[in-house]
């Protein structure tokens, strides 16, 4: 198995919003804000190559929206997907499986693509993998977190035809070497793909850990549905990757692309940060 770091630029979010209830005047040492309190973050997607499989885990914001919309999001950096897909030397159409941790439209909207009038999926020969249970939440969303599922980046998977579902009740393998751990806090069902290679494990966040400034314990976003689930779920999951010596690939993190984790007598903090070609 090989896994490769896909880069696909950077966008802008409230900095107050990224860190919820945190006071700004912490919070800005790790994660400076602009004159209009945002902070830049990362839109880090994952590759594993395994076999006859190619898998691209999560797919960045896209292209298709309004110019309006992105206006919102303030996109910068010269990565892109299709750009980091050719530096190793592969193509869209050679992707396999699609992994959707969720289906917010920072993680999903790169999934599909505007052909002319249509909305296509953006990966032609590739299966998509959701779950059933936060496809029902994301296709029907409440109204605190709708503005994050948009039916153009979701619906046209399902009518292509190419989406898949993974039973949660069977099991949690993915395929050899990948387990999935599911988390509820930040939205329902959330897919954290946890990769044995090498005689290491590497967790691919997605946004439990957005960063290694959200760390501490209570650094919980306001965007979580449920703060104090992802609070339990922060706990738990980090007292395992010290245990368990975890590799944490971040998704968001402007930064630090992978961490890992040491118990100090302020809790648990950083051990290392380092690059997935450092491994």
């Amino acid at each position: 198995m090989n896994l490769h770091t896909i880069n696909t630029g950077y966008f802008k979010l409230d900095g107050g919003a990224m860190f919820g209830v945190v006071p700004k005047s912490i919070w800005q040492k790790t994660n400076p804000a602009d004159d209009n309190n945002l902070c830049t973050w990362a839109m880090r997607c994952l590759l594993i190559e395994e076999g006859n499989r190619l898998v691209l885990v999560d797919t960045g914001i896209g292209n298709k929206q309004s110019e309006k919309f992105f206006s919102h999001y303030h996109l910068h950096g010269d990565d892109t997907l299709d750009k980091s897909l050719a530096q190793l030397g592969f193509h869209r159409n050679d992707i396999t499986d699609v992994f959707l941790t969720h289906l917010h439209f920072d993680h999903v909207g790169g999934a599909v693509e505007r052909q002319g009038e249509q909305l296509k999926p953006a990966f032609a020969n590739a299966t998509y993998w959701s779950n059933a249970q936060h496809w029902e939440w994301a296709v029907n969303p409440n109204e605190r977190e709708k503005a994050s599922f948009l039916k153009e980046n979701i619906l046209p998977l399902q009518e292509s035809g190419h989406l898949k579902f993974i039973d949660a009740d069977n099991g949690v393998e993915f395929m050899h070497g990948v387990n999935i751990r599911f988390v509820y806090g930040h939205t329902d069902a959330m897919m954290l793909p946890q990769i044995a290679c090498k005689g290491k494990t590497l967790v691919y966040m997605a946004d439990l850990l957005p960063s290694t400034g959200h760390l501490p314990l209570p650094y919980v976003m306001a965007y979580d549905m449920f703060p104090l689930k992802t609070l339990d779920e922060k706990k738990e999951f980090f007292t395992k990757a010290v245990e368990n010596e975890y590799i944490l690939y971040l998704e968001h993190d402007p930064i630090n692309e992978c961490c890992t984790l040491q118990q100090t007598e302020k809790g648990i903090r950083i051990k290392e940060t380092f690059n997935l070609t450092d491994l």
